[in-house]
């Protein structure tokens, strides 16, 4: 029996080969029924053929289906997890970062109390200015500090539903807080304010400035009840074009006012400007633009940029020479004011060689003033172009303006 398998062992053959030979030496070898019998079930045992996987259904076992199915729902709902995951951590990024409606008031100074702000804030008497229409108050604090309170009636604020009332109020702090970020020798800063939301209206306090606004300050000239001369008008004019230098090329990003006029000019004991209502149209719904003081663009398609803003500067500068205002019938009866507006009446002067005759008489004086206020006017003719690209900017106009006097 060992001769044949190490002969089977040593010489190398295929398997169905080696069964053959098996089945020849096993037939030689083995003689009794009981040999015979093992044979045989031997023979079954190496002839049977394992089960291969195309014998069961489809080509694959029953447990394949269910790693299959197992895997599939896994990716699943883990696709779903992260899906409701990021939603939620969206939905809670937005939730913080939403500016919070705040019910008292918001300071800005440390020299206002809230306590004592809310207490000076009932008290809605002793008006400032007629050309304020009323808006401006002034207001004592406990501590003996004056400020200027201003009510700003609010855009779309008065809306019945609630939600859209809150909307509305966090869009209104987000712009009062990057106007109170503003700090500028010749800004109005915003030192604390108060959104009622439920009355439709924002309370803003600002310093108080003691000569009131640049419009009732030239009509108390124009009433002969003031005198101002060319040096308190010129550093006017430089204050404003400085406040708006500032807005213009010192904030980023840059900030418009959109609403620059006589009325929006403050000025302190000494005469300096300040611009106030910086930026306030976008909140206000008092903040519609005259004829006499707005550009030709917004009034046309509502296009406002930093030469809008320069525009109206313009119209400051001619208040300011000429002693009139933009709105005087003067500019719209006479034939002489070159069309109705006071940017045609003094390029129609200065082209004829006659540019001094639109100053205001109470400022002619030596004939060094009188240069320098011709020259104002060629510079606010050039403001008042009819095209913006015209027009010189905001920083362009203060070299040309601090070049005519020191300040």
């Amino acid at each position: 029996m060992l001769l044949p398998l190490v002969v089977l062992k040593i010489a190398p053959m295929d398997g169905g080969k080696i069964r053959t030979w098996l089945l020849l030496l096993l037939s030689c070898f083995l003689r009794d029924s009981t040999a015979q019998g093992q044979y045989r079930m031997f023979l079954r045992h190496l002839t049977a053929q394992p089960p291969t996987p195309s014998s069961v259904p489809g080509g694959f076992r029953p447990g394949f289906w269910r790693i299959v199915l197992s895997v599939g729902l896994g990716v699943l709902t883990g696709l779903i997890g992260a899906l409701l995951f990021a939603c939620l951590v969206r939905s809670f990024v937005h939730y913080m970062s939403r500016t919070p409606v705040l019910r008292g008031p918001v300071v800005f100074s440390p020299r206002i109390s809230p306590k004592t702000l809310r207490t000076a804030l009932e008290d809605e008497s002793d008006p400032l200015g007629s050309s304020t229409g009323g808006r401006y108050r002034r207001a004592v604090l406990d501590n003996g500090l004056t400020v200027a309170v201003k009510s700003v009636e609010l855009v779309d604020a008065g809306s019945p539903d609630k939600r859209q009332r809150k909307s509305v109020g966090r869009r209104v702090q987000k712009e009062l807080e990057v106007l109170a970020g503003l700090r500028h020798a010749n800004l109005m800063s915003l030192r604390a304010y108060l959104c009622e939301t439920e009355q439709n209206r924002v309370l803003l306090v600002y310093d108080y400035m003691a000569n009131g606004s640049l419009e009732d300050t030239m009509k108390r000239v124009r009433e002969g009840g003031l005198e101002l001369g060319w040096e308190s008008r010129l550093r006017v004019a430089v204050g404003v074009i400085k406040g708006l230098q500032y807005l213009h090329f010192g904030c980023y990003p840059q900030v418009l006012h959109y609403n620059v006029k006589p009325s929006n000019v403050m000025l302190d004991a000494e005469y300096r400007a300040r611009l106030a209502d910086c930026g306030l149209a976008k909140i206000a719904r008092d903040s519609s633009r005259t004829a006499g003081y707005s550009a030709p663009e917004c009034l046309q398609n509502s296009r406002y940029t930093d030469k809008s803003d320069v525009f109206g500067f313009g119209t400051v500068l001619g208040v300011l020479l000429t002693g009139r205002d933009p709105t005087d019938p003067f500019f719209s009866g006479d034939a002489a004011a070159g069309g109705g507006t006071m940017g045609r009446w003094l390029r129609h002067l200065q082209q004829s060689g006659e540019a001094k005759e639109a100053l205001d008489k109470s400022i002619l004086g030596e004939e060094v003033e009188e240069d320098e206020m011709v020259m104002a006017v060629r510079i606010a003719v050039a403001c008042l172009s009819e095209l913006p690209a015209d027009r010189p900017s905001s920083d362009e106009l203060v070299p040309m303006l601090t070049q005519l006097h020191s300040f």
